[in-house]
C-alpha cells in the first residue's frame, strides 16, 4: 500500500550541469556526538566505469533538524590510477575509530568485463578517522592482507554498498560480495561466475580482517546485515541481499557471519529488472515497562547490557527500496517484527513518488522533547536516497522520520506474521 504522505526532503547531492553525478549513498550516525556522516561516488557520468571520487557531507542533528556542511571531496581515499567505489562506512564504538571502507577499480575497466573474462582488477581498501570524519587517514590497500589467494578465485567482488555494522561482542562486519569463478575456461573462454554475499569481519578493532563463507545456494549481490536479538534469549545474524530472481534473498548466520545458511526468496520485497541495492536496519522494539514506554537498545548506552535486570527486546528491522517490480520507482519502506520470516513483511510505506533507486538507512534515538511522543526517546530513521524527476540519478536525498510515522502509515498488524509467537504490547513512539 502506498501513502499520500511523504516525510521531508532534502537534496544532499545534485548531478551539475557538467554531467558530474553523484550515486551510490552511504549514512551512519555517530550518537556520540549527535552526527550523521553521507557519503557518496562522485561519476564523471552515472556509468558505473565513470565513477571518480567519494565525497561527504557531515550533518549535526538538532532534535528534527539537520544541519549539513559543505560537500567535501575525501582526496585520500584513492588509489593512483584506480576509481574509488562503494563506500562503506562503519564506526567501532569500543574505539571511536571511523572506518571508510570502499572498493577501488583500475581505470575505467567495467565490472561487466571482470565478469566475463575473469581478470579481476578490483581492490579492498579503507581509510580511517579518529574525530568523526573531519580528517581521514591515507587509503591502505588491504587486498593481499585480507582475499590472499582467494583473489584468483574471484572475477570481481564489491562492498555493501552502504553501512557496515558493529555486534555487541565488538566484532565488526563489513557486507560485501563476489562473483564467483565457477568454470575458468570453455574454448578459450571464461564459461561461468556466481555472485554470492558474505561479509568481511574484524575481532581486533580493525587490526586484522577475515571473510566469512558465501551464501551457498541462490545467486546474491550487495547485500546488508543486521544482528537480530530474538524474544527468546537467541541471536541471529540477518543478511538481505540484491538478486536478479524477482525478489530480495535474505539468509541466517548463527555465528556471527562466518557462515551464512541457505538463502530464501523474500516474496513481499520485490525486485525491478536485474534487481537493485537495498537497506536495512535494526532497532530494539519499544516496549511497555513498568516505568511506562521506553526504547529498550541492546547495545547502545549499555554496550554489555548490564543495566537492570536481563532482558532482550526483540529486534525490529527497517528496509528500503524502490517498490515497483517493473522499474527503478517508487523509495518505500517496509518493517518486519520478525524477521527471520520471511513472510512478515509489510506492505511499504512510499516515502518519495518517482524514480529512485540505491538508499541507505540510519536509525537514531533522538530526545522525545523534539517530537509528539509520550515519555522516552523518540525512535527516528533517516533515509539517503537517489532520486529525480526523469531519472533515479538526480539527486541524492535525505528524509528523517520517526517510528511513529512509519506506524501511521503501515498498519502494526500487517507486520506480525500468523504464528504463535509471545504477544507484548508496543508503544506507538
Amino acid at each position: 500500500m502506498g501513502s499520500r504522505h511523504f516525510p521531508a526532503r532534502t537534496v544532499l547531492f545534485e548531478k551539475e550541469s557538467t554531467g558530474v553525478t553523484y550515486r551510490v549513498p552511504a549514512l551512519l550516525y555517530l550518537p556520540c556526538v549527535a552526527k550523521l556522516l553521507a557519503f557518496a561516488e562522485e561519476r564523471l557520468s552515472a556509468d558505473d566505469a565513470h565513477a571518480n571520487l567519494l565525497v561527504l557531507r557531515r550533518g549535526t542533528v538538532y532534535g528534527s533538524y539537520v544541519e549539513w556542511e559543505d560537500m567535501r571531496v575525501l582526496e585520500t581515499a584513492a588509489l593512483q590510477h584506480h576509481r574509488s567505489m562503494n563506500p562503506c562506512p562503519l564506526y567501532d564504538e569500543f574505539t571511536g575509530t571511523l572506518f571508510l571502507f570502499f572498493i577501488t577499480v583500475l581505470g575505467r575497466t567495467p565490472e561487466a568485463f571482470q565478469i566475463v573474462t575473469g581478470q579481476n582488477v578490483t581492490r579492498l581498501c579503507c581509510v580511517t578517522s579518529a574525530d568523526q570524519g573531519l580528517s581521514w587517514s591515507k587509503a591502505t590497500d588491504l587486498t593481499q592482507q585480507v582475499i590472499g589467494r582467494a583473489i584468483k578465485e574471484w572475477a570481481t567482488f564489491a562492498l555493501g554498498p552502504g553501512h557496515g555494522i558493529q555486534l555487541r561482542s565488538g566484532r565488526l562486519l563489513v557486507p560485501a560480495y563476489s562473483y564467483h569463478i565457477d568454470c575458468k575456461e570453455c574454448f578459450g573462454q571464461l564459461c561461468k561466475t556466481t555472485p554470492h554475499s558474505f561479509a568481511f569481519y574484524s575481532d581486533d578493532h580493525g587490526q586484522g580482517w577475515r571473510f566469512g563463507e558465501f551464501i551457498p545456494n541462490l545467486q546474491t549481490g550487495e547485500c546488508q546485515l543486521v544482528s537480530v536479538d530474538e524474544e527468546d534469549g537467541s541471536n541471529v545474524l540477518y543478511c538481505n541481499a540484491r538478486s536478479s530472481l524477482g525478489f530480495r534473498v535474505q539468509a541466517l548466520s548463527t555465528d556471527d557471519g562466518a557462515v551464512f545458511h541457505g538463502g530464501q526468496l523474500v516474496p513481499r520485497l520485490v525486485e525491478p529488472p536485474h534487481g537493485c541495492h537495498g537497506s536495512i536496519i535494526g532497532f530494539p522494539a519499544p516496549l511497555v515497562t513498568s516505568t511506562g514506554p521506553r526504547s529498550c537498545s541492546s547495545f547502545q548506552g549499555d554496550p554489555q547490557g548490564t543495566s537492570g535486570p536481563f532482558f532482550q527486546a526483540p529486534t525490529w528491522v527497517l528496509y528500503s527500496h524502490p517498490t515497483s517490480s517493473m522499474s527503478r520507482v517508487n523509495m518505500g519502506v517496509h518493517l518486519s517484527t520478525f524477521p527471520r520470516d520471511a513472510d512478515s513483511w509489510t506492505e511499504p510505506w512510499v516515502i518519495y513518488e518517482g524514480p529512485s533507486a540505491y538508499s541507505d538507512l540510519a536509525y537514531m534515538e533522538l530526545p522525545h522533547s523534539q517530537f509528539p511522543v509520550s515519555g522516552g526517546p523518540a525512535i527516528a530513521f533517516a533515509c539517503l536516497y537517489e532520486n529525480g524527476k526523469r531519472s533515479p540519478y538526480e539527486q541524492i536525498s535525505f528524509s528523517m522520520f520517526t517510528l511513529h510515522d512509519v506506524l501511521q502509515n503501515i498498519p502494526l498488524t500487517a507486520a506480525v506474521p500468523h504464528r504463535k509467537r509471545r504477544r507484548r504490547s508496543c508503544c506507538v513512539c
